[in-house]
């Protein structure tokens, strides 16, 4: 790519690989400066609703990730004490009859590779790895970056910037003077483990084609199937601390065996599973409030933009709501960079406040004890699948790309 691309994408994670994929969509070239010299991805599972997966499709992403990827059969709510079932949200064929596109469950790592493998196809994408951002300002009206590569630094100048390095964001800093992450007080605990010993050891308690997810005062834990239903993702979020500002830690699990162990015989069995190697997440939020844009070419995408709890299971199919409606409104708006921008921000923020309210009413319902707890328990026992189901058609039935098209 020898001409100026459209824009300069940092990160190449989930937001950064698909805002690149969606202005290619448009035939507007980009390059992405990744800090790492090689591209692969950490962590476990991630939920993938209608909402998002409808937009990886028209980006030819999902064909590829399909092999990979499990399309459950249901969400169900369990208490975590007794693994007494609540209630149900029918999924699978359902949810894509109901919300016009599949909901899947995915390795991060999987997703990460359907994202990169897209992106290398398209020759309007260009992929700079081991290349540091480390400094970044405004000049002559246009964003400008000093990158780091080799021990050689290069001064890059573009028409616009997407800041896609996520929650510990570095770019946050030219869009609003509140730059730092907040530490929500909560740690997720995250486990892969294959599907047969997550099954023997936690005997009824989980299902191989379902998303389970067990509510406790003290925690609640998440299971489901990934890696084309070879593994069983767990997800235990608790309150607590952790040592260090990194995205995942090593940790002694023995407080997460004690606090699953005060449940359910079956769930301290799944956290003693032989293969169940435990890493330490901290949830750090970033407020949607804050700017997300700047007039002189800077657009906040996905976690860099805002942060959100996982309380609703959003963080990816918000950056790739995110990254889908920026590149729309850069191509609807070629003349105008700002009015896109501004348009950009304004279409983003109501939707990620509402995600970001529904995550903390799913805290405080799943984290429910005494009377709150028996109420939840009353009604969701009563509520039928069809009223479960219209619950999310304003987040699953969700297009971003026509709503930004509007």
């Amino acid at each position: 790519m020898t001409d100026e691309p459209a824009a300069i994408i940092v990160g190449a994670g989930v937001a950064g690989l698909t805002a690149a994929l969606a202005l290619a969509r448009h035939v507007l070239a980009s390059r992405i400066y990744e800090r790492a010299p090689e591209l692969h991805e950490v962590g476990a599972g991630l939920q993938l609703s209608p909402n998002a997966t409808r937009l990886l499709d028209r980006m030819g992403v999902l064909e590829g990730l399909r092999a990979s990827a499990v399309e459950p059969q249901a969400v169900v709510l369990k208490k975590a004490a007794t693994l007494a079932p609540l209630t149900h949200v029918p999924l699978g064929a359902a949810a894509q009859a109901r919300w016009g596109a599949p909901y899947l469950v995915v390795h991060r790592a999987d997703l990460q590779a359907a994202l990169l493998n897209r992106a290398r196809q398209q020759p309007l994408i260009e992929i700079v790895t081991g290349a540091l951002a480390e400094k970044a300002d405004f000049h002559a009206g246009r964003p400008r970056l000093q990158i780091l590569r080799d021990g050689e630094s290069e001064e890059v100048h573009t028409p616009l910037l997407i800041a896609a390095d996520g929650v510990w964001s570095h770019l946050r800093r030219l869009a609003r003077t509140a730059v730092r992450s907040r530490f929500t007080g909560y740690v997720a605990w995250r486990a892969t483990i294959p599907v047969e010993e997550a099954l023997a050891a936690g005997e009824s308690a989980i299902q191989p084609d379902r998303v389970t997810a067990f509510m406790h005062p003290k925690f609640h834990l998440v299971a489901y199937p990934i890696s084309g239903g070879k593994a069983i993702n767990l997800v235990a979020i608790v309150p607590g601390e952790v040592p260090l500002n990194a995205w995942a830690q090593d940790a002694d699990d023995a407080p997460l065996k004690k606090t699953l162990a005060s449940a359910n015989p079956a769930l301290a069995r799944l956290a003693a599973s032989r293969h169940a190697s435990w890493t330490v997440w901290p949830i750090h939020q970033v407020d949607p409030a804050d700017a997300w844009t700047k007039p002189e070419g800077l657009a906040l995408i996905g976690d860099a933009a805002h942060a959100v709890p996982p309380f609703a299971a959003q963080g990816a199919g918000m950056a790739i709501e995110d990254a889908t409606v920026l590149a729309n409104l850069v191509a609807k708006h070629r003349d105008a960079p700002s009015v896109a921008l501004a348009a950009y921000e304004a279409q983003r923020k109501p939707r990620v406040s509402r995600v970001a309210r529904r995550g903390a009413f799913n805290r405080f319902t799943w984290h429910a004890s005494g009377p709150v707890a028996l109420v939840r328990d009353a009604v969701l026992k009563t509520r039928s699948q069809e009223a479960l189901m219209a619950d999310f058609d304003w987040l699953y039935g969700f297009d971003a790309e026509a709503a930004s098209e509007s």
